[in-house]
């Protein structure tokens, strides 16, 4: 469905983040060259060594089972029926149970006759029914509105989509939204004025129902993407989210109590219990209920109920993009899956089926009465709580409803509100620092945060000093890439004992990985019990396989052989240019590649990988393509630019930043890249300017300061240099390079003292700095 769209994409795990430097900007002292280490723009980005010859074809993938064979296993939703009958009529009717389905005059026809016609932007979208066809007459593939024919129904309430044929065994989902509960249309891009050509427009691939939506809204999907002709053979066992989605397949259950409990037959000797059913424990059923209500990268396309989450997904938490919002409330588009992870709640023991029917998929009992099933005292775990009391708003009414404060609603696809289920604190501190939205302010929209801050303060007083305040503080703050953050970032994740915010500190930790502290914390990480902890413990240790004196690769080997999959991806990932293809981390690697090589952001990890292996006449190819299939995306161009860099195509590499940051202007990190490759080429006033333009975006670019230093310096402006050199060092103070930098320029332009003392500095923080100490000697 149309806000799905980056739940779709697949999870690219991290690639290196190593600094490069600018190349050809080198200091000189008394005839003695200092390089200021000078490597390649392209080659540092991706480094992880060359092999020593090529590989064969990246097109090695995991086994699937047969897939007749295993849809043979089916028995379809209407044999639960025959002894099920108040279960299945409850799915029948819910969301689940009308996920997907063929149109119908009942439900259907009214939204199509009489005509309807409806402006969204710029744009007007008509429908009609004709000649027994429901049209969609539209802006599409083509320049002018053309009608095209729905052929299927995606979604119940509060809204739905419809689905329409195209060659290659496509199916794209409209952006034209049916609200039957208003009897109105809509689109669902709300005010957007999005463009055939674009990854998110409703022709695009990132609105394609084949690997979109057809997982999660159907049974036991098979995407069957074949990547030579760039088609699909897209298949299922069974229309919409039937009762095997969830219980698995059950022919067998079917065969047996048809044989032995309606036949009159006895049941065989010592049979007491149905063999061919097994019980779900809770993590199963949370993994199930995840598999299609979390925000996640798909591994394997080929989840079954039984299986565990991590063996299927890399899951999104909160980390240094703003897709949630430090305190763990949702943001865009993430469901319910993740927060819950984080919540005191699921630490607690609770699961889905506590709160939620299974089969109408609707609360288990209405408003408080549900959530003082436990807070009434019958639980030692769960305070008591009195909601009247508690929420200071007098009698049952919306202020003391525990989900309007800890449950807040965000509307998503226009006019699907969903509550978030983090059971986070509102907050109005974190509001007024951060912009962190509170409940009390979702509600009490005219009033601001300071009056909810007083109001909260007056009833709660020092209770809202809390840890949760205290850690989304810091989560905010290293957002911001504050260097203060550091240090509380590494208590909390010492006492956390929450293992998803474990793994959200260690990914915020990742900025300052090459600080000792940090990367001897983060490496104990790797063996935390937590397959989403050791995860993404690698993300944030991988940029630094190559530091001296620091070899992360043993432990990194071992995990090829974690018990998880989504750990032993991830370990594959950290060592493409090494691991073996036909191993069986390598296997999986490749397969989950090959399972999203029909997204931009899947030619994308076949570019970084190919680069890995020495390739780059195959990561350009991915990469042309990717472009092709997402023209407007920054970070294509940009990893475009490091392929062209490598192959000396400049110009080239110049074009494509220039683009990024047309398509980003507010991204330093792409005018620091332009600004590199503009030195590749030996033109030092742009990249001087673009280093400039960098650091006004973002002041805390420490990169961009150190190497705004150096160009100024060559420049022959060595006080400017100084200045920058030194605004870089009050951003990244554990950087022994940019003391020594400076002392060179502060030698260069015979301030012995001044340079002596910079120098000095250098080897406080790093105590074998070879050139450094070379430098001081000579300065004596």
């Amino acid at each position: 469905m149309a806000a799905r769209r980056r739940r779709g994409q697949p999870a690219i795990p991290n690639p290196p983040a190593k600094e490069p430097s600018l190349g050809r900007l080198w200091l000189g002292l008394a005839g003695l060259v200092v390089l200021a280490v000078v490597v390649s723009f392209a080659w540092q980005r991706w480094s992880g060594g060359r092999p020593a010859s090529l590989p064969g074809p990246d097109s090695v993938t995991a086994v699937i089972p047969d897939q007749a064979a295993t849809y043979a296993l089916y028995a379809g939703s209407t044999t639960c029926r025959e002894c099920h009958e108040q279960a299945y009529a409850e799915w029948m009717g819910s969301n689940h149970g009308l996920a997907e389905r063929e149109l119908s005059a009942t439900e259907d026809r009214p939204a199509f006759d009489p005509p309807k016609t409806f402006e969204h932007a710029s744009q007007t979208t008509e429908a009609r029914y004709v000649n027994g066809r429901y049209e969609l007459a539209t802006l599409g593939f083509g320049t002018n509105r053309e009608p095209y024919q729905a052929v299927r129904v995606i979604g119940n309430t509060p809204l739905r989509q419809f689905l329409i044929e195209r060659p290659g065994g496509r199916l794209q989902v409209s952006e034209a939204c049916w609200d039957p509960l208003t009897n109105e249309w809509f689109n669902v891009y709300g005010a957007e004025d999005r463009m055939p050509g674009e990854w998110g427009h409703w022709t695009g691939r990132g609105m394609g129902w084949n690997a979109m939506c057809a997982g999660c809204h159907n049974t036991r999907v098979r995407k069957n993407y074949d990547a030579g002709t760039d088609t699909y053979a897209t298949s299922m066992t069974e229309l919409t989210v039937s009762c095997e989605a969830c219980h698995g397949p059950m022919k067998d259950h079917v065969v047996w109590q048809r044989t032995y409990r309606n036949s009159g037959q006895p049941y065989p000797p010592a049979v007491e219990l149905d063999p061919t059913l097994t019980r779900f424990s809770t993590n199963q059923v949370l993994s199930m209920c995840g598999s299609c209500h979390a925000r996640r990268g798909d591994l394997t396309g080929d989840f079954r109920p039984y299986d565990d989450f991590f063996d299927h997904y890399s899951l999104t938490i909160p980390d240094e993009t703003d897709i949630y919002y430090p305190d763990g409330q949702v943001r865009e588009e993430d469901y319910e899956f993740a927060a819950f992870l984080g919540s005191r709640m699921h630490l607690r023991g609770v699961y889905c089926l506590d709160c939620h029917t299974p089969h109408a998929a609707k609360p288990a009992i209405q408003g408080n009465d549900l959530c003082l099933r436990c807070h009434n005292g019958s639980r030692t775990d769960s305070p008591v709580i009195d909601p009247v009391a508690h929420g200071f708003h007098g009698g049952y009414k919306d202020g003391n409803d525990c989900a309007d404060c800890h449950m807040p609603v965000t509307a998503y696809m226009q006019r699907h509100w969903r509550h978030d289920h983090g059971f986070t604190i509102p907050d109005p501190l974190l509001t007024k620092q951060f912009n962190i939205p509170n409940a009390c302010n979702r509600c009490h929209q005219d009033k601001d945060a300071d009056w909810a801050l007083e109001w909260t303060d007056k009833w709660y007083g020092e209770k809202m000093n809390r840890r949760t305040r205290t850690r989304a503080t810091w989560l905010a703050r290293a957002r911001d890439r504050d260097p203060a953050a550091r240090d509380p970032l590494l208590d909390l994740l010492a006492d956390e004992e929450i293992p998803y915010w474990r793994a959200s500190i260690i990914s915020l930790l990742g900025q300052w990985i090459q600080e000792p502290t940090v990367r001897d914390a983060v490496s104990r990480e790797l063996e935390a019990a937590d397959p989403t902890v050791r995860e993404k413990a690698i993300h944030a240790l991988e940029p630094w396989l190559e530091m001296p004196g620091f070899d992360v690769r043993p432990a990194f080997r071992r995990l090829l052989d974690d018990s998880v999959r989504c750990v032993r991806v991830a370990a594959a990932w950290a060592l493409r240019g090494e691991v073996a293809p036909a191993s069986q981390a390598g296997r999986e690697l490749l397969h989950m590649m090959d399972f999203n090589a029909d997204q931009p952001t899947g030619q994308l990890q076949k570019a970084v990988y190919a680069l890995a292996r020495g390739d780059t006449d195959r990561a350009y190819e991915h990469l042309r393509r990717s472009i092709a299939w997402d023209p407007n995306s920054a970070p294509l161009r940009h990893e475009m630019a490091v392929v062209c860099s490598m192959t000396g195509r400049l110009r080239d590499a110049v074009d494509q930043l220039t683009e990024a940051c047309r398509l980003a202007p507010t991204e330093a990190e792409y005018r620091y890249k332009l600004a590199l490759a503009w030195n590749e080429m030996g033109n030092l006033s742009p990249t001087i300017q673009n280093l400039e333009a960098a650091v006004e975006i973002n002041p805390r670019h420490a990169r961009a300061w150190y190497n705004l230093g150096l160009a100024r310096n060559q420049d022959g402006q060595p006080q400017p240099a100084i200045e920058a050199l030194l605004r870089a060092e009050a951003v990244s103070p554990e950087d022994a390079r940019i003391p020594y930098a400076r002392a060179t320029i502060l030698a260069q332009a015979g301030r012995i003292e001044e340079a002596r003392i910079a120098a000095g500095r250098a080897l406080e923080i790093e105590r074998d700095f070879a050139a450094a100490r070379q430098l001081l000697e000579s300065l004596r």
